[in-house]
């Protein structure tokens, strides 16, 4: 089942404009930040209410495969997308891939002879294959639990069989990989890409594109959960991106449906997170010049706080605080 896919349009020019940092900073500046988030909140239910709605009305779908690039919200979008097939009548199961990661030691190695985490082959696809199969034909599956302190794979007594109401939501940055898959029926499967799709402009000739926003994302996120500075994250962010163009994007127009989680306040809000954090990255360090250009582009925002953002928002991925289990 691919193509043509579900997308998501601004409506109109008005719509469009909401993606500048004037409108932005305006907001903001008359105490409607509140509203701004409101809004871009709603942006997400509907275009993930639409979603649901086209995997509801084919009841062969067993199984969604959500893939997206780093710091996309992969984890939260399919949490947010289960909310909308249980309000459709189905009931979801939310699965992570990265519990089927090869344990220490099995992690293929790149061209420089380096962990290669990227790759779909550091995930155990011969045991993802059989729990998968074993699921969608109704037989009662051990789930395991990755241990990222350990890097050991653990069985912890969580087992889950399948009744006919039930539809898996998997979500890892390789889900639209079709060797996760290739022993499900085609129709069975309903595959969406998110990432975020909006830039912002700056002055109607400079963007700040969406790299940028993930990048600024994971810091942030980085910061909270792995205790990883800015200059450490920045650092990985070449091999991600490279690993992006070879393991993922190839497979995006595989998609059924893309979800845009861009949030028109998210740099406001992550400002508050991280642009302290950055100054901290030293002039001599090669990452230098790339925090200085992230420290450009914050400055041009007015800081949003965090108590005006939902605990249910996207967002709260990367600056904590969300009702979720997402790390």
């Amino acid at each position: 089942m691919t193509g043509p896919y579900i997308t998501f349009d601004y409506p109109d020019e008005t719509a469009r404009l909401r993606h500048t940092v004037a409108y932005i900073n305006e907001q903001i500046e008359s105490g409607l930040g509140a509203q701004l988030v409101a809004d871009g909140e709603a942006w997400h239910d509907e275009q993930l209410a639409r979603i649901a709605k086209d995997i509801c009305t084919r009841p062969e779908i067993r199984i969604v495969l959500l893939a997206g690039p780093s710091s996309s919200g992969k984890t939260s979008t399919s949490h947010r997308l289960c909310l909308q097939l249980l309000a459709s009548g189905r009931q979801p199961v939310a699965l992570s891939l990265d519990n089927w990661f090869v344990e220490s030691g099995r992690t293929p190695l790149d061209e420089n002879g380096k962990p290669d985490y990227e790759s779909v082959h550091a995930l155990d696809l011969e045991l993802l294959s059989n729990d998968l199969q074993g699921l969608i034909t109704g037989r009662q599956v051990n789930l395991p639990t990755f241990n990222f302190l350990t890097s050991k794979r653990e069985y912890n007594g969580e087992k889950l069989q399948l009744q006919s109401k039930n539809i898996l939501v998997i979500e890892g940055i390789h889900a639209l990989n079709p060797l996760l898959t290739e022993n499900i029926p085609a129709e069975g499967k309903y595959k969406v890409f998110a990432a975020p799709m909006s830039p912002i402009s700056l002055d109607g000739e400079r963007w700040i594109t969406t790299t940028v926003n993930r990048l600024l994302r994971r810091i942030s996120r980085d910061l909270r959960t792995r205790g990883h500075s800015p200059m450490e994250t920045i650092a990985l962010w070449q091999s991600v991106r490279a690993g992006e163009a070879k393991w993922i994007e190839p497979f995006r127009r595989e998609a059924d449906a893309m979800f845009d989680t861009s949030m028109v306040y998210e740099l406001p809000a992550i400002k508050v997170n991280v642009e302290r954090a950055l100054q901290t990255v030293p002039a001599t360090a090669p990452e230098y010049e790339m925090a200085k250009q992230l420290q450009f582009f914050l400055k041009f925002f007015e800081p949003l706080e965090a108590d005006l953002v939902p605990r249910t928002s996207l967002l709260r991925e990367f600056i904590g605080g969300s009702q979720f289990n997402v790390g």
